[in-house]
């Protein structure tokens, strides 16, 4: 299966995680070839790509906001399970993981990748139906940071009961009386958080998996925060938790 990645950051990042075959890349004529588009074309040539350079209305035609480069690629390589425990003892950390719960909006889902990624999650768990998948839209609106991410689908169900078997405490984000605020929960050890979809939140069996809920507290007017917002913040507060147990990383 072929698609296209459209957009500067997601095709840079492509190339630069090289994580997929790229079969060629596609440049508006006319483009000024600086900044990042210069460091796509480098590492295209070090990875030996075909440059094309096509009319604007044809990148038109495959997507708006292809700021005058598209590449053409193979379809995204989804993860197991397994490689995301792996990964985090390969690294010598407590799992972090991210499971989304249905979640729909390709906007939303690449905001939350952008933020994993950032945050050193080790992988994100999706359901395998009901769910907005990796598409070239979600790779765009995580600017490229999905290349970087392992990405799993997986029965939520049995993916939380394998979180636990290994140890990990998984926490459903959730506004309700029986959720505690972040600073009841312990965010250092192994941990998985749960997000709901947009409308819904978590669904029942999900929800009753989770070994605890957890809700941000809120002072304004607004009944609640939208999924990649809260997810976003309880990830930080993760991380800054565990930056005492964590090697020291870059800073924004």
């Amino acid at each position: 299966m072929r698609e296209f990645i459209y957009s500067r950051n997601a095709v840079y990042e492509a190339l630069r995680a090289a994580r997929r075959q790229v079969f060629q890349l596609l440049l508006a004529e006319g483009v000024q070839e600086k900044g990042r588009l210069e460091q796509i074309l480098s590492l295209a040539s070090t990875r030996r790509v075909p440059i094309q350079r096509v009319k604007r209305t044809l990148l038109d035609r495959i997507h708006p906001a292809h700021q005058g480069i598209v590449a053409e690629v193979s379809g995204y390589p989804y993860a197991a399970l397994e490689d995301i425990l792996q990964h985090a003892q390969s690294l010598g950390e407590a799992p972090f993981v991210l499971i989304l719960d249905s979640l729909q909006d390709p906007q939303n889902f690449g905001s939350l990748l952008r933020t994993a990624e950032a945050t050193g999650v080790h992988g994100v768990i999706l359901p395998l139906a009901r769910s907005v998948a990796v598409t070239p839209s979600v790779v765009n609106a995580s600017s490229g940071a999905s290349e970087h991410l392992r990405i799993a689908r997986y029965n939520l169900a049995q993916a939380i009961q394998r979180l636990k078997e290994a140890d990990v405490w998984v926490i459903g984000l959730e506004r309700s009386d029986a959720a505690h605020p972040p600073q009841a929960s312990d965010l250092r050890r192994p941990l998985a958080f749960v997000v709901g979809s947009e409308g819904e939140g978590l669904r029942p069996l999900v929800r009753a998996s989770c070994d605890e809920l957890m809700q941000l507290p809120m002072r304004g007017q607004i009944a609640s925060l939208n999924a990649a917002v809260a997810g976003s913040i309880a990830l930080y507060l993760a991380f800054l938790s565990r930056q005492s147990t964590l090697p020291q990383g870059k800073e924004a």
